[in-house]
C-alpha cells in the first residue's frame, strides 16, 4: 500500500491533523478499533478557551499549578495563544457548543481553574468535537479510513520512518509506504485494572517507539481521575470534573464532607485514597444534590442517565465514586510542531508529550492541547512538502525508501499476539523504571 501521509488513530487528534493536510496529499487513516471507539468521545466535561486577553496570565498560571510547575512555558503559551483559532476551526465544521440566551459562548469551571473558561457541549463535549471531526473528515476525498486495522510498527532506517507495517480488518499484514507517519493511538488505560479509557488503548506508539530508539518524555506522569463511578463495569465511568465545578461534594461514609473538591486532580485522589482508607471503604459518595435538578438534567444529562441505568437517582441520593486512570502526560518526545527525535514521524494527542500538562493536566486542557498541536503538525509536513518540491532530490528518497521498504519481511511478525503482550511489557517496564528515575 501506498499512501502521502499515513496517521495511526482515529480520535480528534489525528482527525484534526488530517483536515489541515494539503488536499491534494493521500491522507490514509487507521484506527484499531471502529472510527468512535477512541477516548476523544469520551471527554466529558469541555474544552478550555482564551476568552479575553485578560484571562491570558490567569490561564497560563493554572496550567502551570496544576502541572506542578513542569509543564514547558513555550507549549503551554502557544495551547493558550491557538485557543481561538481552533474553536472557530470548530464552529466552522458545525460543532455545536452552549450558548448564553445573547448567543455568546456559555463558560464553565472545573477543579484547579480560577475563572470559568470552559466552553461545553452538555457533558459530552467531546463526542461533540470528535463527531464533528470525523462528519467533516468523511467529505474529504483524499482521506481514506480504515477501520479495525491497526498499527504493528513503523519501517526505519538511520532515524528515518518510511512507513508501518499495519494488520488488516482480515488480519492480513501489509506494509505502507508514506512520506510520513503521524502516530495518534491514544493512552494507555488498557494497562490498568481501572481506567477510564478504552481497553485496547495499550500505548502500542510508545513500545513501537521503545523498539527503535524515538526519545520518551515523563512516561511515569500518569494522572489518575478522582471521580469515576464505583461498580465492577470493564470501564470506569467518569463523573466529569465539571459536577464538581458546579457545585456537587464529596463525603465519607458518615456523609461528611472531608476535602475541597475543586483541587488539582493529583492532590483530590490523594485525599480521596486517603479517606477511603481511614473509612475502611473502596469508594466515597458524591453527592450531586447541592446542583439544583434544573441545571443538572441540562448541564449533565448523560451523568444522569448513566447513574439512573446503574441504579442511582442522582437528584435523591449521593453516588460511589473512586480513582481511576484516566490521562496520561507522558508519551513520545516531540517538538513544538509535533515531529519525534525520528525524521519523518509525528506524534499527536495523548500518544504524544510536547510538555504542556507537566507533572499534572490541568482539567479541559487535554482537548485542546490534542488540536492545537495537530493542526502545528500537519502544518509543519505541508511546509517540507513544499520546501523538498524546490529541491531535486525527492526522485533518490524515494528510490531508497521503496529499497528498505523492500526488505520488510512480515514473516516476523506472524505471531502478532505475543509482539501485543511484549510491547505491553515494554511499556509498563518503562514506566516503572522511569518512577524510580532509572
Amino acid at each position: 500500500m501506498k499512501t502521502d501521509i499515513l496517521i495511526a488513530g482515529s480520535g480528534c487528534a489525528g482527525l484534526y491533523c488530517a483536515l489541515h493536510l494539503p488536499k491534494g496529499k493521500r491522507v490514509t487513516m487507521i484506527t484499531k478499533s471502529d472510527a468512535e471507539s477512541n477516548d476523544s468521545f469520551l471527554a466529558q466535561g469541555g474544552m478550555c478557551l482564551l476568552k479575553e486577553e485578560a484571562d491570558y496570565e490567569s490561564f497560563f498560571e493554572d496550567t502551570l499549578k496544576a502541572g506542578h510547575y513542569e509543564n514547558d512555558k513555550t507549549s503551554v503559551e502557544i495551547m493558550i495563544r491557538s485557543s481561538q483559532d481552533v474553536v472557530e476551526d470548530l464552529i466552522t465544521y458545525g460543532a455545536d457548543f452552549q450558548r448564553e440566551e445573547n448567543g455568546e459562548l456559555a463558560f464553565t469551571r472545573e477543579g484547579a481553574h480560577s475563572q470559568k473558561r470552559i466552553i461545553y457541549h452538555e457533558d459530552v463535549t467531546g463526542k461533540e468535537i470528535t463527531s464533528t471531526l470525523l462528519a467533516e473528515m468523511r467529505k474529504r476525498s483524499n482521506i481514506t479510513l480504515l477501520e479495525y486495522t491497526t498499527l504493528i510498527d513503523i519501517v526505519a532506517e538511520d532515524n528515518v520512518c518510511y512507513g508501518a507495517v499495519i494488520q488488516m480488518a482480515d488480519g492480513a499484514l501489509e506494509v505502507v509506504e508514506a512520506d510520513y507517519t503521524v502516530m495518534a493511538t491514544g493512552g494507555i488505560g488498557g494497562l490498568y485494572k481501572h481506567s477510564t479509557n478504552f481497553r485496547h488503548l495499550t500505548g502500542d506508539a510508545l513500545a513501537i517507539a521503545i523498539r527503535h530508539g524515538v526519545e520518551l518524555k515523563d512516561i511515569h506522569y500518569v494522572q489518575i481521575h478522582p471521580t469515576t463511578l464505583y461498580t465492577k463495569e470493564d470501564r470506569s465511568f467518569l463523573i466529569s470534573e465539571s459536577v464538581r465545578g458546579e457545585g456537587a461534594v464529596l463525603r465519607d461514609k458518615n456523609g461528611n464532607r472531608f476535602v475541597n473538591e475543586l483541587l488539582p486532580r493529583d492532590l483530590l485522589t490523594k485525599e480521596i485514597q486517603k479517606q477511603m482508607e481511614k473509612d475502611q471503604t473502596e469508594f466515597v459518595w458524591e453527592d450531586l444534590r447541592t446542583i439544583p435538578e434544573e441545571e443538572l438534567r441540562k448541564h449533565f444529562p448523560n451523568i444522569v442517565e448513566h447513574c439512573r441505568e446503574m441504579g442511582y437517582d442522582v437528584t435523591k441520593e449521593c453516588i460511589p465514586v473512586v480513582p481511576a486512570q484516566h490521562y496520561f502526560m507522558g508519551g513520545v518526545k516531540v517538538n513544538y510542531e509535533s515531529k519525534t527525535s525520528m525524521e519523518q514521524l509525528y506524534a499527536v494527542g495523548e500518544t504524544a508529550c510536547n510538555g504542556v500538562h507537566g507533572k499534572n493536566r490541568l482539567a479541559s486542557n487535554s482537548l485542546l492541547e490534542s488540536l492545537v498541536f495537530a493542526k502545528r503538525a500537519a502544518k509543519d509536513m505541508t511546509a517540507r512538502y513544499e520546501e523538498n518540491s524546490k529541491g531535486h532530490t525527492a526522485e533518490a528518497n524515494d528510490k531508497h525508501r521503496k529499497a528498505v521498504l523492500a526488505l520488510v519481511d512480515l514473516n516476523a511478525y506472524q505471531d502478532i499476539e505475543k509482539q501485543k503482550e511484549e510491547n505491553q511489557n515494554f511499556v509498563k517496564e518503562a514506566i516503572k523504571r522511569a518512577e524510580k528515575g532509572e
